[in-house]
């Protein structure tokens, strides 16, 4: 598959709150680093620009990175040569254990990511396009109701290098999206979704730990949202623009059903209403990714929408399941696997979406540490699109 050469703009960033492919201009913050709590002092961690007009066929993205541990598998992303990199939640673990207002252990999470030789050097050949969960939101598990949560939107906005004309920094939250491709046929929309900052409260589970119940329960309230009335309105908008490929990125996974962690299942009515916004909107080949698990999957749900939708979800870039259980013990309990394809993968791993625009088809892919696929899922991309 050919790739196009990526142009590299020195000191530059382009993460998801960057509007157009113009690198944001060089900044004090960026020169000095950004001034937190304690002794820590990030600094912006700035990656290739994005070329929005070219024709692109390979996304990578992962999720859950642990900033103290070994930073290696960069490389290995780094050989897959891909055209964008999204990073999509868990990209440093700053849990606000300590209670400060600072966010002093997420300011120490971040300044350790940039002291990493591997990531520094992938970021200056890739674009990267970012987005949070939990950890590196503030608090395992929080949403709304994180009380700093303004401070931690400031902060990712800052280390992330988002331009201060963004409309990211205007409006709360960190959504944003991508169109990439000016040709016609090949036009690629990337959709990364905030599912922290105005996710409501979930319902906690009555038997921990047991299967499908492991947290939390389907919470049917109509009044809790995932993705509160202005990213709503924001989403819908988006999915009326064309495109020949959607990526929507969530940091949580969306079809998976078979376990009680965090999920779209946990907000059934606003998954309801994902899958009736891209009909809604006549929304033709999306596929999400996701990440969270520690462990990765392929999925496909049938009959919510007017086509299939699939999912790949990736997780973990260097803290997978099988780190710290032994899941090849017959006492390992597999997680049930409604709507999934195959089993799940429990080792490092990142995630490859793949697109032949030749043959139309999309491949979606699991990768190992060592650059080797593990699971892969090929489909037509008239698949994605209602049979009438």
């Amino acid at each position: 598959m050919m790739r196009f050469s990526k142009v590299i703009a020195a000191g530059s960033v382009f993460a998801i709150a960057a509007c157009t492919s113009t690198p944001a201009p060089t900044t004090p913050a960026s020169e000095e680093g950004i001034k937190g709590p304690a002794t820590a002092r990030v600094t912006p961690m700035p990656s290739a620009m994005l070329d929005t007009t070219q024709t692109i066929t390979r996304i990578a993205f992962g999720s859950c990175l642990k900033q103290e541990d070994d930073q290696s598998i960069w490389n290995s992303v780094a050989r897959s040569e891909p055209d964008v990199f999204l990073f999509i939640g868990d990209n440093v673990y700053g849990d606000n254990y300590s209670g400060e207002p600072g966010l002093p252990e997420l300011h120490e999470a971040y300044a350790k990511l940039a002291e990493s030789k591997p990531f520094a050097a992938f970021r200056q050949e890739t674009p990267l396009l970012v987005t949070w969960d939990d950890h590196d939101f503030g608090l395992n598990d929080n949403g709304a109701s994180f009380q700093y949560r303004e401070d931690a939107e400031a902060l990712f906005e800052d280390v992330w290098a988002v331009p201060e004309n963004s409309p990211v920094r205007a409006r709360p939250g960190i959504y944003d999206s991508r169109m990439i491709g000016s040709e016609d046929g090949k036009r690629v929309q990337i959709l990364m979704l905030d599912t922290r900052f105005f996710r409501s409260d979930l319902k906690e589970t009555n038997e921990r730990n047991a299967p499908g119940k492991e947290r939390y329960l389907p919470d049917t309230d109509v009044t809790k949202t995932m993705l509160g009335n202005e990213q709503w309105l924001w989403l819908t908008q988006e999915l009326r623009k064309p495109a020949d490929l959607r990526i929507i990125a969530s940091s949580i996974q969306v079809i998976a059903d078979g376990h009680g962690w965090e999920a779209w299942r946990t907000l059934p009515k606003e998954r309801e209403k994902l899958y009736a916004t891209i009909t809604a909107t006549g929304a033709e080949n999306v596929i999400f990714v996701s990440g969270d698990r520690h462990a990765g999957g392929i999925y496909r749900r049938n009959l919510v929408t007017t086509y299939p939708l699939y999912e790949v979800t990736s997780s973990s870039l260097n803290a997978p399941l099988s780190a710290w259980l032994d899941v090849t013990s017959p006492d390992f309990r597999q997680e049930a696997g409604p709507h999934r394809i195959g089993e799940m993968f429990y080792d490092e791993n990142f995630g490859i979406v793949d697109i032949d625009w030749e043959q139309e088809v999309v491949s979606l892919r699991l990768t190992s540490k060592t650059g080797e696929t593990v699971r892969e899922q090929i489909i037509p991309l008239t698949e994605l699109r209602p049979a009438y």
